[in-house]
């Protein structure tokens, strides 16, 4: 880029040592700070006893959270089956970190870590690594490297081959598009606010609110659909 070529502000520029390519890593710790902070604060809120298992009378930080839950709860349930419990804690949380970080970008001044690619290729080899642990851990080793080789016995080195390269893509294909499309959500958004700042934004603040919570929920149903195939046993 040439020299004195114009950035526009970003609020983590502010913080010490962050230049224009470290506007992610600092939005990313930001963030992850404050849902640290977000998640002991639900916690506290349900409360001990009979209290904590009451679900809540009005809106509030322990009524989002439960609302939350409940849906991941019914998506585990649709898309992994009756194991599927046992994995609400984990996307849950995945979830809520994807969207509260895509929502960041809705915020003038402010950079989602979501639309760079180095973040979003990390979520992918998390869950990479998160499904491909939950296959061996629920089918042994052996079991699980069965499920690459296909049912019918000569085509087996074929497959294995096919499935290894389908399986290393997905790290890449859930980070790409979840980067893509927060990148141009939030440029579209920039141009506009820059161009007319009152009024004519509005649209695309609602559309880019649809685009948070829609990314976040498909990054999410992808790696249950993953861990719903990983775990699956051969009958």
């Amino acid at each position: 880029m040439a020299a004195g070529a114009h950035h526009p502000f970003n609020w983590t520029q502010l913080v010490p040592s962050v230049g224009l390519e470290y506007y992610h890593v600092a939005t990313l710790a930001i963030v992850t700070v404050a849902t640290f902070g977000i998640g002991l604060m639900a916690r506290a809120s349900l409360g001990k006893g009979e209290t904590a298992v009451l679900p809540a009378d009005k809106f509030s930080l322990r009524g989002i959270m439960e609302m939350l839950t409940e849906m991941m709860s019914g998506l585990a349930d649709m898309v992994i089956g009756e194991h599927g419990k046992h994995y609400v804690p984990f996307f849950t949380s995945v979830f809520f970190f994807i969207v509260f970080n895509n929502l960041v970008g809705m915020l003038p001044g402010m950079t989602p870590a979501t639309e760079n690619i180095n973040t979003t290729f990390g979520f992918g080899i998390l869950m990479f690594l998160f499904y491909n642990f939950q296959g061996v851990k629920e089918n042994g080793p052996v079991a699980y490297l069965k499920h690459f080789m296909g049912p019918v016995l000569f085509l087996a080195p074929l497959m294995f081959v096919i499935e290894i390269v389908s399986h290393l893509v997905r790290p890449f294909s859930l980070g790409l598009r979840l980067a893509n499309v927060m990148m141009g959500d939030h440029t579209v958004l920039s141009v506009f606010l820059d161009l007319v700042p009152i009024g004519v934004p509005i649209p695309f603040y609602v559309m880019g609110l649809f685009v948070c919570f829609v990314q976040a929920f498909v990054f999410t149903l992808l790696s249950m659909v993953y861990v719903a195939f990983a775990i699956a046993h051969d009958h």
